[in-house]
């Protein structure tokens, strides 16, 4: 979340898209309920009409992975109204905080929906350099603004162009939606444009877990920004975790690209430090400076990750990390370019023999992961495999599911009892970046431990047998770590986390005294400031007065945000340029002239407001930009610099109506049991959900006799019109299939689903939530068993969202 949870209650219009609130995140409805209280209008768009939509003020139902579709019309909506209604929106905001005034390379070119020329990789494709090449700035890393937003190779122009083909009818054929329901949502959130407004967007799964997953919500950031949304009280752009501490282990790097903080893994071919970061864009060489902007300056934070990646070093490897051997930075694992390490690409790289062990900690892929029976037959092709959880899930006894003979499985499997939340002390970090301290209730049960114990045992185990082998690979990466746990605690590890002054041995007070010369340590520098000689430990703060002047919800003495205890980001992007506030209801910051500081949050940078600054100190506000300015063109993604319009991999449409390429051409698309469906056999759409009564595969909730009580049943949620033709009654047993499996489901014939037309077709799409497994006290078939191996062109999240299915009742 680029605000937190509080803030919401701030917003003059809630958004919702891809997330059923209500249900899902309920705290998070807690503060929309009193944004609505204070006249807030609330939009839900949602292929079903959920406890959310029935809250909304305006419900709009949308067909399945055609979010892009949607979003792009509203853009043309806002477009089209800056041009005609400019005195509506922020238009200083839109030119000298964006990118919308920058000129592109006059060579670019979109053609039947791609950007330039696709070159075929393994698993997916991929533009070729040249052509990603013409999506970057004329002038390289000085590049020309047109504040007047005409010259036809300014962002502004380009994107106009590229959107005036998403009309308010097109959207309809392609969405489903009603024309006036989309025409409704448009003008009530292009509301939040003007000057004093504000407009959020809350998101989850349903807007991730498509193909086109990160193009969806790059649309939502294009939106904000030309509303004028981001950095302000009550707007962002607010993904709603639906896990505890999924933020913090995103943070903490458990992901198989980034390193803590957010840094780039290093892949073969990065010679050493220097080629590592300039690779990873994050180096003095990666700013850009915008001519004929106010601001004259980029921050370009990100050239500082030299003094944290050495820090990180030093919290890993100590004295051994010294400058001669480039601190360590070697000993590091080399990625190979093109080589997928995600959930898709662990998989596949298991089914076909690549990976021969395997630690699955805290995770179910038998159950969760998409394509469940063939990630369930990978599983087989393991010599060794070790589950570590709280609870004895599919995974851990994928060797005596239904229909197999456990003598025909060779894997050796071990079971390792963790401990429950409750049972252990640390840190969580809520969707908002907040981490709070959590302290241990009860002594865990029979052989359970900690996390950090089985891990710190574990490592520890590990450097004995390479100590013991002279010719292990990659013995000095091992060897080297400072490894010196006796008795493990959160508490020594959250300050490991924070950071050291090596010179003195005290903690660091923030990453902003970071180096890059060995003298200090950071196992992250995104939360060096979270423990200090002076607070203690920040994430234990229970301060629950609200300090800021205007009382608009940060409560910043309670727990401790990330980065140094802001609680907006961009937060300086909610001024003009004099310092001067937008929104004088709830000012997030503001500067104050007779002392010469910012008041209100931790501001983005304590620099001056532009027009107050010196020149050549006029900084721009979107500091972790290389162009200072936040990016309604975004060159770095795989796909393209804009989003537009595919259909999912599995579509019920035989073409793209917007194009003729009709799937994302970057997507990623698995090999190991990965039948495609088509509409012939499948024809209608399917999506996947949660339910309130079940979390998650349901390992801790099927295991709970009350909660089985109030959800006994796997169950298919379908339309009145669909249930009729196919003779189910509510209450019957259905079979739900795909291309990959089937699944034993109780039909459930609701109001909630309606058939959509598209391009003149009725589409019906039916819904399964997926928390049902062979595992536990009660069982049931999850829905992961039709989900296709196929996943996001970036970030190679599943397509769980949208997938072509069958029914029929079981006599």
């Amino acid at each position: 979340m680029t605000n937190h949870w509080i803030d919401l209650r701030n917003s003059d219009c809630v958004f919702i898209i891809g997330s059923n609130a209500a249900e899902n995140h309920p705290i998070s409805f807690k503060w929309i309920t009193q944004a609505k209280e204070r006249g807030a209008k609330l939009i839900s768009v949602d292929p079903r009409f959920t406890r959310t939509s029935s809250k909304a003020d305006i419900y709009a139902p949308m067909r399945s992975g055609t979010d892009i579709a949607f979003i792009g019309g509203m853009i043309n909506y806002v477009i089209n109204d800056i041009e005609q209604n400019p005195a509506n929106y922020n238009m200083e905001y839109i030119t000298q905080y964006t990118n919308a005034a920058l000129i592109i390379k006059s060579d670019f070119e979109f053609n039947n929906g791609l950007f330039g020329e696709i070159e075929q990789k393994e698993f997916n494709g991929a533009y070729t350099a040249a052509s990603k090449s013409t999506w970057g700035y004329a002038g390289g890393n000085a590049p020309t603004a047109d504040l007047t937003l005409k010259d036809p190779n300014c962002v502004f122009q380009l994107m106009k162009k590229h959107y005036s083909r998403y009309d308010a009818e097109t959207v309809s054929k392609i969405t489903g939606t009603p024309k006036e329901d989309f025409l409704r949502v448009c003008q009530a959130y292009a509301e939040t444009g003007k000057k004093g407004k504000a407009g959020t967007i809350c998101y989850a799964m349903g807007a991730t877990q498509h193909t086109y997953g990160v193009q969806n919500i790059r649309g939502y950031a294009i939106l904000q920004l030309l509303l004028a949304n981001m950095g302000v009280a009550g707007g962002g752009i607010n993904a709603l975790r639906g896990t505890s501490n999924v933020q913090g282990s995103t943070d903490m790097c458990l992901l198989e690209h980034i390193l803590p903080g957010y840094l780039n893994v290093p892949v073969e071919g990065d010679a050493d430090l220097d080629s590592y970061l300039r690779r990873s864009a994050k180096h003095p060489a990666s700013t850009v400076t915008p001519v004929g902007l106010a601001g004259d300056t980029s921050a370009n934070w990100w050239q500082n990750a030299r003094k944290y990646i050495v820090s990180l070093l030093k919290a890993w490897y100590g004295d051994a990390a010294t400058a001669e051997n480039e601190f360590g930075f070697h000993w590091l694992p080399k990625k190979k370019p093109g080589v997928n390490n995600t959930h898709i690409g662990l998989i596949e790289a298991i089914g076909t023999g690549i990976i021969k062990g395997l630690w699955v900690w805290g995770q179910n892929p038998a159950a969760g992961g998409p394509n469940a029976n063939g990630a369930r037959e990978a599983l087989a092709k393991l010599d060794w495999m070790v589950s570590v959880d709280i609870w004895e899930n599919e995974t851990a006894i994928f060797w005596k599911r239904p229909g197999v003979d456990p003598a025909s499985i060779k894997t050796e499997v071990f079971m390792l009892p963790a401990c429950c939340s409750y049972e252990k002390e640390g840190s969580i970090s809520n969707s908002g970046r907040w981490a709070q301290w959590r302290y241990k209730a009860v002594e865990p049960a029979g052989e359970a431990m900690p996390d950090l114990e089985i891990i710190a045992d574990l490592m520890a185990r590990i450097k004995k047998l390479y100590e013991a082998d002279a010719s292990a690979p990659g013995r000095e990466g091992i060897l080297n770590l400072t490894w010196d746990y006796e008795h493990v605690t959160a508490d020594q590890i959250a300050r490991e986390v924070n950071g050291y002054d090596l010179a003195t041995g005290k903690l660091m007070a923030s990453f902003a005294a970071l180096k890059d010369d060995g003298t200090t340590s950071s196992g992250n520098w995104l939360y060096c400031n979270q423990y200090t000689e002076e607070a203690g430990n920040k994430c234990a703060a229970r301060n629950p007065v609200d300090s800021h002047p205007q009382k608009i919800g940060l409560y910043s003495g309670w727990s401790w945000c990330w980065p140094v205890n802001r609680r907006i980001i961009y937060n300086r992007a909610s001024v003009d340029l004099n310092g001067n506030p937008y929104d004088v209801q709830h000012p997030v910051v503001s500067w104050d002239s007779q002392g010469a500081k910012w008041v209100g949050d931790v501001p983005d940078g304590g620099w001056a407001p532009i027009n107050v600054a010196d020149a050549g100190a006029k900084v721009l506000p979107f500091i972790m930009k290389g162009e200072g300015v936040a990016r309604i063109w975004g060159p770095g993604l795989a796909e393209g610099p804009l989003p537009e319009v595919y259909e999912p991999w599995e579509s019920p449409l035989a073409n793209n109506i917007m194009s003729g390429q009709k799937n994302n051409p970057c997507a990623f698309i698995g090999k190991w049991m990965n039948e495609q469906g088509t509409p012939d056999k499948y024809p209608y759409v399917c999506t996947t959900y949660r339910c309130t009564e079940h979390w998650q595969t349901g390992i801790m909730t099927r295991n709970l006799p009350w909660l089985n009580e109030l959800m006994p049943d796997m169950y298919a949620e379908m339309d009145e019109e669909l249930a009729e033709q196919k003779g189910i009654n509510n209450g019957d047993k259905v079979v739900v299939s795909s291309a990959r499996g089937e699944v034993n489901a109780v039909a459930v014939v609701t109001k909630r689903f309606k058939p959509l037309t598209v391009n003149g077709q009725t589409i019906h799409q039916i819904g399964l939530p997926w928390h049902w497994g062979y595992a536990g006290m009660k069982t049931g078939d999850s829905a992961n068993r039709l989900t296709p191996h196929v996943g996001d062109a970036n970030t190679t999240i599943p397509e769980y969202k949208t997938f072509l299915c069958s029914v029929r009742r079981v006599d």
